[in-house]
């Protein structure tokens, strides 16, 4: 169904000539009036309204946008094998946010390079048309839970935050991380009564592992 429109017509109603005419099958009306041409391209106002295009979308759903988008990603970043994606994310208004870390971090150079390169693929490739997006490269901040086993590695030594499937947290130093699951040592007490407890944690039940600061 057509949006609801309204326009102001000669005196007298419409005339006889009035007719209208759907071009190709697209929604484009024209009204034909003695000295008067009345053409409404609903869509562009419905585009203004909304403030981005019904039209021109990226031709893919959101998985397959992602995907996409990790292929690119990896194939730019392949020369440096230190460093990873982490995390490709899309938002409905098309604002894609990508997570780059590396062994030894990533500097600001470098994601600004690889933001630049992926921005020129996507904008001279029209894969969002009429430059219907916008683009975010940087590291994971300490608010990103880790996601990979690599970021758990590089991460070894310092004091996480292990929340589990049934919400229970841990909070203690990574001492060990391999594919299957990560150890933490936790320390409680004081003085004489300080104890010092290693818990193993499986990945399958981990729910978000955050990195804490410890001053």
């Amino acid at each position: 169904m057509l949006p609801e429109f309204s326009a102001c017509l000669p005196p007298g109603g419409v005339p006889d000539s009035y007719r209208v005419i759907n071009l190709l099958d697209l929604p484009l009306i024209i009204w034909q009036i003695p000295s008067h041409t009345l053409i409404f391209a609903l869509e562009i106002a419905v585009r203004r309204e909304r403030g981005r295009s019904l039209l021109l979308l990226y031709p893919m759903n959101g998985e397959a946008q992602i995907k996409d988008l990790e292929q690119r990603v990896n194939a730019l970043i392949s020369t440096e094998t230190d460093l990873f994606l982490v995390e490709v994310r899309i938002k409905p208004t098309n604002n894609i946010k990508v997570f780059i870390d590396g062994n030894q971090g990533v500097s600001i150079e470098k994601l600004v390079h690889y933001h630049r390169r992926l921005y020129k693929q996507l904008e001279e490739e029209n894969i969002y048309p009429a430059g219907d997006f916008s683009l975010e490269v940087s590291s994971p901040g300490l608010e990103e839970p880790l996601k990979l086993y690599r970021q758990y590695l590089k991460n070894i030594g310092r004091f996480v935050e292990v929340t589990d499937k049934e919400e229970h947290k841990i909070e203690g130093k990574l001492i060990r991380a391999t594919e299957e699951s990560i150890v933490i040592e936790e320390t409680t007490g004081k003085g004489k009564k300080m104890e010092t407890v290693q818990h193993t944690i499986s990945f399958d039940n981990i729910k978000t592992t955050k990195v804490q600061i410890k001053f």
